[in-house]
């Protein structure tokens, strides 16, 4: 609901004392947010439930959460609350252990790594917190049980615009599944603020402020003595804001309240009325107010960490004046320190001096232990001026963050370590790699330029910029945006080569260059690139080894000849993706299944990349993710997923001047419209893709084109045109190493040098696709061996072959390539005179195609069925219909056969609704209805369900 209806006049009772309050404990002005309140968590005790406030500051979006908190712990909800910090937004996880301090009872009774998961994002495990999806399937298991067990359960968020970001993806992750269980999530952020719940879908109430009539009304109550003129001034300047309307009079004395003395000619509103707030602060004493700096610096609200740095004090009792004065107050279940607003946080640092915060910084430092990553962030926040050791260890702070997941934090901290770094070389070089991880992880492509720029000034004589950072970063700008690959090796190659590894960080640096060098490789499609590469590699091998980067170079950079040495390594890879947080790893494993087949494995791992980027993280992994994704999605016949994935990662390409990317997508997109039969658009892409590729010298873009245009040609039957693209990117006969992309179009070019009559060279093409041991590589792979085997020869009838094609482990997990194969065989056996096995085959490619809508490949299986000489809707006989569904046709046609729509089917099946109405239009014509209402009949009449 984004269109609120106007607050209602009529408050209810509230005990808590925040805006919008009055003095007998109840909110004024807000019965309509009350109602809505109370019907939100009526729903919660059938189904999950969720609802963002959003507001300006100030306009009572806290009060409305304690009103909240308080009526549904009435109800017999257990409540959780959860508060943002301003000053702990870089400590991970400091929001999730807000929820997770309640619930520590609970946690010992989850699966043994769902706890385990839990404790060391408590802090209270030796291992390194787990990805984030598995974090968040504990957390929501954690409260569905919790739930399940001891009643409905309310997660109430105020500033969650504040959370840390892991919490924040976790939190958000859990709000996308909160139907699924008796949970109700409140949460309230000030109006415009991004967050975690933005994408999520969920209702938002925008707060307004109060009426006239109601801050007349709330002032009154408040200040009954105050005399009607100055209240009238009061309301007009506060325009509705219950927290001005609470605080502006704090700023007033007797006199001024009462009309004895002038007024002040302005009174302070919006970023003024943090004046208020010092000035309460600033009447209590310098213990209590030591006690509150230290309090908004450290930010996890424990008072233990509080009473230790300030040795010999009792918190509580030197809190309790500014527990009097409303401004904090002492969680009773979590015995954390909790501040009223946020903006009383700002007020006591804006009351504090440079050399109180520095010593609180350094009294907070000394309570966490040598190496921890909060101990070395207090010891940067309380440095004055350049400090080369805090920088050291800011710098591997940086890289720590990095390796969790959270390249955002990492760049932070890393430009942090560059303003403390005192020496030039360091500053410019630490520069340098924040442009490298910008460019190649955070989608900062735009501000790489301006941060080598940087480097420079402070380091005139360069022997920052020129480090291997520097390096990387410029050639990842040439690459991605120009897509300069010429400069961008050599640039490279140099670099590695002068590169010496002097720590643990640089080591990081260099795998990112060479991980960066191989994707220049890949695009240049040149052998010499190649070459180079190898040489390079050979020399830095033994100081720096690199298993990723050996598995990417064999099964992405030349998975024709080198897959097979490097699959075990890459199936270890995948299988541990659940546990991987580092996008880059992520993704550059995803990158490496590709050509491979061993995607599926790792669509998990990319979407949470993905969702990572549309938080603000890692973008430019983000990118590749998307179109990882949709070259799966092709492939396994997800044919209407393909625009959207391509469609948002083109979008972030252009957002992010991302160009060489971009050609990624676009050639999906091509790859699809070729399939489909949008033969314009097809070649539209293809010319693009050769006009920008070839002046650059991108070797794989041009084959790319080539294999839009000759799939566009096969679709068609025009055999020798697909034939003349085919033979434009490769021999008869060998298979490039340094084209990795030809390993996908082996089967094409069998299918059309066979029907142009070049049997030889189709015969010596698959002979050394099977000299390369490529049918071990995949089952996917072998199926097309086999089937490009049988194709070779058109003369020869050779039935096992294409058998053993049709019959491979999950072939319907691809099923272009399979309908493209059953259509050749039947092709094969209607020549042979074998009509009714033909049109068996046939039958069930036209079926698939149909449901693909790859509509020149429907026309071509359609032909050879009217050419058998029996119509299409009668050829296959009725009882063999129902063997002709692939499983997941008939579990589709036996639920859409009870009546339920597409949404509920792909609910339940986990598809989207597009791919069950694609399954339901291949269902059809095999059993030979016209529409839904066929299908019972159908089916009990094939005898199922």
């Amino acid at each position: 609901m984004s269109s609120p209806a106007p607050p209602g006049r009529e408050g209810d009772k509230h005990l808590a004392d925040d805006s919008g309050t009055g003095s007998v404990g109840r909110l004024v002005g807000r019965s309509a947010e009350l109602k809505l309140l109370d019907e939100l968590f009526g729903a919660a005790t059938t189904r999950g439930v969720a609802l963002m406030l959003t507001g300006e500051p100030g306009v009572g979006k806290s009060a409305l959460l304690d009103a909240a908190a308080r009526r549904a712990s009435e109800e017999g909800f257990r409540v959780l609350r959860v508060v943002g910090s301003q000053f702990e937004e870089s400590v991970s996880f400091s929001a999730l252990n807000q929820l997770l301090q309640p619930l520590t009872g609970e946690i010992p009774a989850l699966l043994s790594r769902q706890a385990e998961t839990l404790q060391a994002v408590r802090g209270l495990s030796e291992e390194q917190p787990a990805e984030l999806l598995a974090i968040a399937n504990a957390v929501h298991v954690l409260l569905s049980r919790t739930a399940l067990e001891k009643g409905p359960v309310a997660l109430v968020i105020d500033d969650v615009a504040w959370l840390d970001r892991p919490s924040a993806v976790v939190l958000g992750t859990v709000a996308r599944y909160i139907r699924s269980s008796s949970l109700a999530l409140l949460a309230a952020s000030r109006t415009g603020d991004e967050s975690f719940l933005s994408s999520t879908g969920i209702p938002t109430y925008e707060v307004r402020p109060l009426d006239e009539e109601s801050a007349n009304e709330l002032v009154a109550e408040r200040f009954p003595a105050m005399a009607a003129r100055v209240r009238q001034r009061l309301v007009a300047e506060a325009a509705g804001n219950p927290l001005a309307l609470l605080e502006l009079p704090a700023a007033l004395n007797e006199a001024q309240q009462t009309e004895r003395g002038p007024l002040p000619a302005v009174l302070p509103l919006s970023e003024r009325l943090k004046g208020i707030f010092s000035v309460r602060v600033s009447g209590l004493p310098d213990a209590t107010r030591e006690l509150l700096l230290l309090a908004v610096l450290d930010a996890s609200g424990h008072l233990h960490v509080l009473e230790r740095a300030t040795i010999g004090s009792d918190a509580l009792t030197e809190l309790g004046p500014a527990e009097k004065a409303g401004l904090v107050r002492v969680d009773s279940v979590t015995g954390r320190l909790v501040f009223r607003h946020p903006l009383t946080r700002s007020a006591v640092m804006e009351l504090s001096t440079s050399a109180e915060r520095r010593r609180g910084h350094l009294a907070l430092a000394g309570e966490f232990p040598e190496g921890s990553e909060r101990r070395a962030r207090h010891l940067a926040a309380a440095a004055v001026g350049p400090d080369d050791q805090v920088a050291s260890l800011l710098h591997e702070v940086a890289y720590r963050t990095l390796r969790r997941g959270d390249a955002v934090g990492a760049l932070t901290t890393l430009l942090r370590a560059s303003e403390l770094s005192g020496e030039a070389t360091a500053k410019a070089r630490m520069l340098a790699e924040a442009a490298c991880l910008g460019a190649n992880i955070t989608g900062d492509l735009r501000n790489v330029r301006a941060l080598l720029d940087n480097a420079l000034l402070v380091d005139p004589a360069g022997a920052g910029t020129e480090s291997l950072a520097a390096a990387t970063a410029a050639a990842s700008h040439l690459l991605n945006g120009e897509g300069d690959v010429d400069t961008a090796h050599k640039l490279l190659v140099a670099a590695i080569r002068n590169h010496s590894l002097p720590s643990s960080t640089c080591t990081n640096i260099l795998s990112e260059s060479l991980h960066t060098l191989l994707l220049v490789c890949f695009f240049g499609g040149r052998p010499e690139l190649w070459q180079s590469f190898d040489r390079v590699v050979a020399e830095i091998d033994q100081r720096s080894p690199d298993s990723l980067l050996a598995v990417r170079r064999g099964a992405f950079g030349d998975p024709a000849h080198a897959a097979s040495s490097v699959l075990d390594t890459l199936d270890g890879l995948v299988f541990d993706l659940h546990r991987e947080t580092d996008p880059r790893r992520i993704v550059r494993t995803a990158q490496s299944a590709a050509y491979v087949d061993r995607v599926p494995g790792c669509r998990s791992a990319l979407w949470r990349v993905i969702e990572d980027g549309r938080g603000g993280g890692a973008i430019a992994m983000a990118i590749e993710a998307f179109f990882i994704l949709a070259n799966d999605a092709y492939a396994s016949g997800q044919w209407d997923d393909v625009p959207d994935l391509t469609g948002e990662g083109l979008r972030w390409c252009g957002t992010y001047n991302y160009r060489l990317s971009s050609w990624s997508g676009r050639f999906l997109q091509g790859l699809l419209a070729a399939a489909r039969g949008d033969s314009r658009s097809a070649e539209d892409i293809a010319d693009r893709l050769v006009s920008w590729g070839n002046p650059r010298g991108l070797g794989a873009l041009r084959v790319y084109a080539a294999h839009i245009r000759a799939l566009s040609a096969l679709g068609g039957a025009d055999f020798e045109g697909a034939y003349r693209q085919l033979r434009s990117v490769g021999t008869p006969g060998t298979l490039p190493p340094h084209m990795p992309h030809a390993l996908l179009l082996f089967l094409d070019f069998a299918e059309a040098a066979a029907r142009t009559g070049r049997h030889a060279e189709a015969v010596r093409h698959v002979a050394a696709v099977r000299k390369s041991d490529i049918p071990s590589v995949s089952p996917r792979l072998a199926m097309m061996t086999d089937a490009a085997e049988a194709m070779a020869n058109p003369d020869a009838i050779d039935h096992d072959l294409f058998e053993r094609a049709i019959a491979a482990p999950d072939a319907e997990r691809w099923p272009f390539d399979s309908a493209r194969i059953r259509l050749a065989y039947g092709e094969r056996l209607r020549r042979a005179r074998a009509g009714g096995a033909a049109r068996v085959h046939l039958a069930v490619a036209l079926s698939t195609f149909q449901r693909l809508g790859a509509e020149p490949w429907s026309a071509r299986a359609a032909n050879e069925l009217r050419a058998s000489g029996i119509p299409i809707r009668t050829a296959v006989p009725s009882d063999d219909r129902y063997a002709l569904l692939t499983p997941q046709e008939r579990q589709i046609a036996q639920l859409a056969a009870t009546g339920l729509t597409n949404k509920q089917i792909a609910a339940q099946l986990f598809l989207s609704p597009r791919t069950v109405a694609a399954h339901l239009r291949g269902v059809f014509p095999k059993l030979n209805v016209t529409s839904r209402a066929g299908l019972r009949d159908a089916l009990t009449g094939l005898g199922q369900p």
